[in-house]
């Protein structure tokens, strides 16, 4: 008999965080592979521990990454907001604004910013630093300071007494698929294919459909890096 461990059904274990969403993506993967689950895990921002201990196959997360330990692959760059009460005098601003526009304005930014502020010439004067952006939306809701943040993580905590505006120039943070240099499995190049568009019969940089065996070994074997991809 089988071990029962031998019986699970093969899975691929993909990481995602705050604001990134992966339904389109997901019902993708449903149709092309029905044998294999697709287990998504939310993580924090950097907290990258899963995919380096192997208990994740590959990532939705945010750049900048080590590119000597992982591929990366750039899927969009979003929008940056800046968060205020619905009372600030901002509230009566266009839908966009620039830094200048947000001279004088007290920065709350939390120590989980995935904002880059190097060498930004206008970046507001910081004067709160709550522990995450949950704790920072807080501040803000209260009036104190505002805050710059990915438009999806300001969707993400959207409430009645937030509003936000696109800053046009403020630095911007990017998603993209990442995973191990050195676990690059049939799995891994079905998901590449996923995000990058293909479809279902491309052949493109991509190995035949895995059995549900095959599946399986590939989602836990190491695998050789491909020659053709460098880093992105």
């Amino acid at each position: 008999m089988p071990a029962a461990e031998d019986r699970r059904p093969p899975t691929f274990r993909l990481l995602i965080v705050p604001g990134v969403t992966v339904d389109k993506w997901s019902r993708v993967w449903s149709e092309r592979l029905p044998e294999v689950d697709l287990r998504v895990t939310p993580t924090e921002h950097a907290q990258l521990g899963p995919l380096l201990s192997e208990q994740a196959d590959a990532g939705l997360v945010r750049l900048p990454v080590d590119q000597d330990i992982f591929h990366a692959i750039p899927l969009y760059t979003e929008a940056t907001v800046v968060v205020f009460s619905r009372d600030h005098q901002l509230a009566g601003a266009e839908d966009e604004l620039s830094l200048a526009d947000l001279a004088g304005q007290t920065l709350t930014q939390p120590l989980d910013d995935v904002l880059d502020w190097t060498g930004a010439s206008a970046a507001p004067a910081t004067e709160h630093r709550p522990a995450t952006t949950a704790s920072a939306v807080e501040f803000v809701a209260a009036s104190v300071g505002v805050m710059l943040v990915p438009q999806s993580l300001a969707r993400l905590h959207n409430r009645r007494d937030l509003a936000y505006r696109v800053v046009t120039d403020a630095p911007q943070s990017s998603v993209a698929l990442v995973w191990r240099r050195d676990r690059q499995t049939e799995l891994v190049e079905e998901m590449i294919g996923i995000v990058r568009g293909r479809t279902a019969n491309s052949t493109r940089g991509r190995a035949p459909a895995p059995s549900a065996e095959s599946a399986k070994k590939s989602g836990h074997r190491r695998g050789a890096p491909n020659p053709r991809r460098g880093k992105r």
